[in-house]
């Protein structure tokens, strides 16, 4: 029987701790290899291993309770923990830093704060911004889908990765407080330490039941493509952040967005060019157009580029790290025509 994605995802969450011991395990097995002389000289090295035991205890415990909001009836388990479904649990982790911490601050501020602004340069003169419907697509765990309705829009995330809709729904859902949970999303890698891998994270840095009741904000799960195409006029705005890289074919992303939105409505963009099937030999076609290639068709589809720039920004640093990508993203603001 073919194992859903949703399955997938949730056998991925079961095996965290079971993987990411026998990881940690042979941290401990190799401290154990050096001579008696070597061990003693970095005592504190295997300290700092048997801690990070504790940790993985306490991811697990937050993961559970991801799952436990999965709504699924006694799921058939995969025997086996596999290496490419275990790194999406870890990233998923990273994106909870990234998007609900007060460490994740610097990097939304970059990120996000210039969208906010567009948005209120464009609607300052709104009395109703609760008119202004705002679509989201690949909006991850919710943040910016958030923080745009807690302006004032209405506001739909799409979300097509269940690593990330099941996250995200249980952050926006079922979190009862801030700060309610402790996680350690940096203690799978000790490469490019400056001090300790054990950064503790706490999250959510704000309640996102703090929104109005009467604030129109959802999240709907599905291919952005297969969901908003047969929704013409729709939406005054769309907002993508770091999601035009995502798909196999860019051009029906952008006509898609040009569909969906209402006549003068605006399309705003963040992000890089990092296409996710380029290397993906098993995949569709995947089509991978310069920043200056996509400006050029972004016009020619229908669109008149207002505001543009450039801005570089981290995606899921570590704040203790010694090695971090930086993306020089393109910004635009753009009016379907």
């Amino acid at each position: 029987m073919e194992t859903t994605p949703m399955l997938k995802v949730y056998s991925a969450f079961s095996h965290y701790k079971n993987y990411a011991l026998a990881q940690n395990h042979r941290r401990r097995r190799d401290f154990h290899s050096l001579s008696q002389a070597h061990q003693a000289l970095i005592s504190s090295h295997l300290e700092k291993i048997n801690k990070v035991d504790t940790c993985i205890d306490h991811n697990m415990m937050f993961i559970q309770d991801i799952m436990t909001n999965m709504f699924l009836e006694e799921p058939m388990m995969d025997a086996q923990a596999y290496p490419a479904e275990m790194d999406k649990v870890k990233s998923t982790l990273k994106q909870f830093v990234r998007d609900w911490s007060k460490e994740g601050e610097v990097e939304r501020k970059i990120t996000y704060d210039p969208i906010m602004n567009e948005l209120d340069t464009i609607y300052k003169n709104t009395e109703n911004r609760s008119d202004v419907r705002v679509l989201v697509p690949g909006a991850g765990l919710g943040r910016l889908a958030f923080d745009i309705a807690k302006s004032g829009f209405s506001c739909q995330g799409n979300e097509f990765s269940y690593y990330m809709l099941f996250a995200s729904h249980f952050v926006l859902n079922r979190m009862t407080k801030s700060d309610q949970y402790l996680i350690y999303p940096f203690i799978h890698s000790f490469s490019n330490i400056k001090t300790d891998a054990l950064l503790p994270i706490t999250i959510p840095d704000v309640l996102p039941s703090s929104l109005a009741p009467n604030v129109d904000f959802s999240m709907v799960a599905g291919d952005f493509i297969d969901v908003y195409a047969a929704q013409p006029e729709a939406w005054d705005v769309v907002v993508t952040c770091f999601f035009m890289d995502t798909a196999k074919n860019i051009l029906e992303y952008i006509e898609v967005i040009h569909r969906t939105l209402v006549k003068g409505g605006t399309w705003i963009n963040m992000g890089p060019l990092l296409y996710h099937f380029e290397d993906n030999a098993n995949s569709e076609p995947s089509i991978e157009l310069s920043l200056e290639q996509l400006k050029q068709t972004v016009s020619l589809m229908g669109f008149e580029i207002k505001h543009q720039k450039m801005i570089s920004t981290t995606y899921t640093r570590n704040p203790d790290g010694m090695l971090n990508y930086v993306y020089d993203c393109a910004f635009w603001s753009a009016v379907k025509l």
